[in-house]
């Protein structure tokens, strides 16, 4: 799982390594459109999230994946590999279930990439622990966010305030794979 091939893209297990590609995307201000406050404005703080993705890759068999294209991909002027996202399923700590993430550069917006890394993710989070469900929150005026989950088969069952969010009146939305009992969807939402 460390390392898959989709039609257009080479997901590769974050690692160290990753980080001027990584901080690179993650301090880009169009990524963070829809949540500015999420921006990385150090590559320490990139450094951190990428020491949390090599512990899920160790502790629980997948984590995130670098995403790169396998050829160019004319439209958006980017060349074979090329870094254009993240993303990917891992069991934060604390937590019992899948997280589904995926963030990708702005030129690569609109080619069917999330799509690719998505399906990737959920099919192999479902072979390495299928028991758990695959959740993705998600800022509600984020529309193709939101568009990616609904096609993927996630199903949205939460909608709520966005906890900690300098913007008091956004809010957020779960997404899941499955039905969650009442007890799974509590703590759930409590770490929205």
């Amino acid at each position: 799982m460390r390392h898959l091939t989709t039609a257009r893209l080479l997901l590769d297990a974050v690692v160290p390594e990753d980080l001027d590609e990584h901080f690179a995307l993650m301090s880009d201000p169009g990524v963070w459109a829809h949540l500015p406050s999420g921006r990385h404005t150090t590559p320490e703080r990139t450094a951190e999230a990428i020491q949390h993705s090599v512990g899920h890759w160790s502790r629980d068999g997948l984590g995130y994946w670098t995403a790169r294209l396998r050829s160019d991909l004319p439209a958006a002027g980017l060349d074979a590999g090329a870094m254009v996202g993240t993303g990917g399923c891992a069991v934060r700590v604390g937590t019992d279930w899948w997280n589904l993430y995926y963030r990708f550069t702005p030129p690569a917006w609109g080619h069917g990439l999330a799509a690719e890394l998505v399906g990737a993710a959920l099919d192999a989070a479902h072979a390495v622990r299928p028991e758990l469900p695959v959740i993705a929150y998600l800022l509600e005026h984020n529309v193709e966010s939101r568009g990616r989950a609904e096609r993927s088969g996630l199903s949205l069952v939460w909608r709520g305030p966005d906890a900690g969010n300098p913007d008091p009146d956004a809010v957020r939305l779960v997404y899941t794979d499955r039905s969650l009992d009442d007890g799974l969807l509590d703590r759930v939402v409590a770490t929205v």
